[in-house]
């Protein structure tokens, strides 16, 4: 691929914006452009998340984009994040646009809370929802329950993963919970949530937009800052798919689709897992950051707790993870934050950097059919 990511753009972190979506993805756009250099005639493409409520012709009439050449969605939610990316790669690759803006704007907290039960007209919710599973957190916890059976592990390896980001974000003046580390007694003290998950398990509800700007390398290397090629992209599902609900597979505890993601990712970059210098993982839930770990191939099937003992995901360990605090601590942009703060990275410019030049691996939403990018340098 020949695609780099040229230009990052968000609005503030927090629980109740005071404006419309769509004003939210504007204003992220507009800083996103700005990053770049670009202006709003520049861009030629717009991709989102399906479940944007700013529409892609909306946003264009907004900024004044006159024709657009290139216009998407991507489904299943959060495992979107890395996808809207490979698809703005795919376009400018194709010649089908030659800037393209991906875009995640939600007022999350003071709208529409993810977190809470809802009725779906999805037809596999009679599967669980009457089994009281109707949020994300009881769903997880069947996976994460099962996890520790396999495993071993403990719910005070889940509490390290907050431990770890929530000292990321403590330093990060973005974040919403700068300056407010937690102790491991912290998370066991939190309220259950869905058991073996507490509230320091769950990430953040939160308001505020993200916007990224891709474009050819080339190009990329005549603009205002230094481009984040991408390296590689991927997408997956796994077998016996459900939305957050894949229990009925031979390895319950487990995300294959993730699985399908990094193979991609490795073949297509010719990177390895002992390659990467930081890892950008979507910790929508504790739980799962363990399990992408193993999906990945940093470790062993059920080997993560090792990895990140001794603060081994922490800046200085070995695979330092979601330095900018995650949506543990950072803010829940639907991981799109998450890829700002890889660019961040890989352009030397975060505010917790992680040494090195090597490349940076930053990973969609599980649980759901997922996304995955490799983000290096510009040779």
């Amino acid at each position: 691929m020949t695609a780099a990511i040229a230009g990052i753009g968000a609005t503030e972190f927090s629980k109740d914006s005071g404006r419309s979506e769509l004003r939210l993805a504007v204003e992220a756009i507009r800083a996103a452009l700005d990053d770049a250099g670009l202006r709003p005639a520049d861009v030629s493409g717009l991709v989102t998340f399906t479940m944007d409520n700013s529409s892609e012709i909306a946003v264009a009439r907004e900024l004044g984009i006159d024709e657009l050449t290139f216009l998407t969605r991507i489904g299943y939610g959060g495992g979107a994040a890395c996808a809207v990316v490979q698809q703005a790669v795919l376009a400018v690759d194709a010649g089908l646009a030659d800037v393209v803006v991906c875009y995640r704007a939600l007022n999350e907290r003071s709208g529409r809370r993810f977190g809470q039960a809802y009725a779906s007209p999805d037809p596999d919710t009679g599967w669980h929802a009457p089994m009281g599973l109707a949020t994300p957190a009881a769903q997880v916890a069947m996976v994460a329950r099962r996890y520790l059976h396999d495993s071993g592990a403990t719910a005070d390896d889940f509490g390290r993963v907050s431990v770890a980001a929530r000292r990321h974000a403590a330093t990060n003046p973005h974040a919403w919970f700068h300056g407010r580390p937690i102790t491991l007694d912290d998370h066991r003290a939190s309220r259950w949530i869905s058991e073996p998950l507490r509230l320091l398990d769950c990430c953040q509800e939160s308001d505020g937009a993200v916007a990224v700007v891709v474009t050819s390398l080339e190009r990329a290397r005549d603009l205002a800052r230094p481009p984040a090629v991408v390296a590689a992209s991927a997408q997956g599902s796994g077998p016996g798919q459900y939305v957050m609900t894949s229990y009925y597979r031979p390895d319950m505890g487990a995300l294959p689709e993730m699985g399908v993601v990094a193979r991609q990712l490795w073949q297509r970059s010719g990177y390895r897992p002992d390659d990467i210098r930081t890892a950008v993982l979507y910790d929508h839930f504790t739980p799962y950051v363990l399990l992408q770990l193993e999906e990945l191939g940093f470790c062993g099937r059920g080997e993560a707790r090792h990895l990140i003992a001794d603060g081994g995901i922490e800046m200085g360990g070995r695979l330092p993870v979601n330095p900018h605090g995650g949506q543990l601590g950072e803010a829940y942009i639907h991981g799109m934050n998450g890829i700002a703060e890889a660019v961040r990275q890989v352009r030397g410019t975060a505010v917790n950097q992680v040494p090195g030049d090597g490349p940076v691996l930053v990973t969609a939403g599980t649980g759901v059919p997922t996304s995955g990018l490799v983000l290096t340098p510009s040779l």
